[in-house]
């Protein structure tokens, strides 16, 4: 991570990262192409996302989550910057010399061999059914559908543990501390995402947000009764100057109840919440 000196009152907070792990710095021309920015609007030109607008043009990587070519070796050849997220990619050069991005683990570097397959052995980078996987190993990019493509465990530093294997399925600790059964035949890459630093930026200065894309967003306590549910009083008042609880612009309440859908069909692969709690079982 870099800092600035304080010379001036944006930059007395800002941190960023130094990109020291990058090796190319211009993308693989078959593997982007130029995101379209909606600015928040749908198809009729309303806003149906507030706060998005602005933002410096992005190139869209197409990452390889599947890893669907078996037996296939394939050479780690460049460490790239993603602007999309927070992870790094690694370019890879494969036998017949098909190019593909993967999401870069803690440790995989250029030159590097990597491996797909249940035939590969459980090395950092090397993508293999949970059947195949070590019990103990950290791992990421997990499949819930077979071969669907890893759909958890993808930011910048993150890692899941592999816990147990019983009945067809395994048991899988992920980041936010839930355990969850995932069918043995889905597949998962071994080691931790990289660019663990991610955690430690930054922005420090509204300017940076705009150029993410971040529009500014007024909260709707200081707005006027006409604009937000929550405005209106006189002087700070939390719930709009009465008795009313906090909610979004159409009056959807902002805490106090639970937002998943009780009867959703992933329950039953939850054991364990992430706050502790076993699921509940009806």
């Amino acid at each position: 991570m870099k800092t600035l000196r304080p010379l001036t009152p944006s930059t007395r907070y800002i941190t960023y990262a130094d990109f020291s792990d990058v090796t190319k710095t211009t993308p693989e021309k078959s593997l982007v192409y130029t995101r379209k920015r909606s600015g928040g609007r749908n198809c009729h030109g309303r806003v149906t996302a507030r706060a998005i607008g602005g933002g410096h043009k992005q190139k869209v990587r197409q990452v390889d989550f599947r890893r669907n070519k078996f037996g296939i070796p394939a050479t780690v050849i460049a460490v790239e910057y993603d602007p999309i997220r927070s992870a790094r990619l690694a370019l890879l050069e494969y036998a017949d010399k098909e190019r593909r991005y993967i999401i870069c683990p803690v440790g995989l570097n250029v030159g590097d061999t990597l491996l797909n397959g249940a035939t590969a052995p459980p090395t950092v980078g090397n993508s293999l059914p949970l059947s195949a996987i070590p019990v103990g190993l950290t791992i990421h990019n997990i499949e819930l559908i077979p071969g669907r493509g890893g759909q958890m465990v993808r930011s910048a530093g993150v890692g899941a543990t592999l816990m147990s294997r019983d009945a067809g399925y395994a048991q899988i600790r992920l980041p936010s501390g839930e355990i969850r059964r995932v069918h043995e035949a889905c597949t998962a890459t071994i080691g931790q995402v990289g660019n663990t630093q991610h955690e430690n930026v930054v922005l420090g200065k509204a300017g940076r947000s705009i150029h993410r894309g971040k529009r500014p967003m007024s909260r709707g306590m200081c707005r006027n009764p006409v604009d937000h549910p929550n405005g209106g009083g006189q002087g700070k008042s939390k719930g709009g100057g009465g008795r009313q609880h906090l909610t979004s612009p159409w009056g959807v309440l902002a805490k106090g109840f639970r937002t998943r859908v009780k009867s959703k069909i992933s329950n039953r692969f939850i054991l364990v919440r992430r706050d502790g709690r076993p699921m509940k079982r009806k």
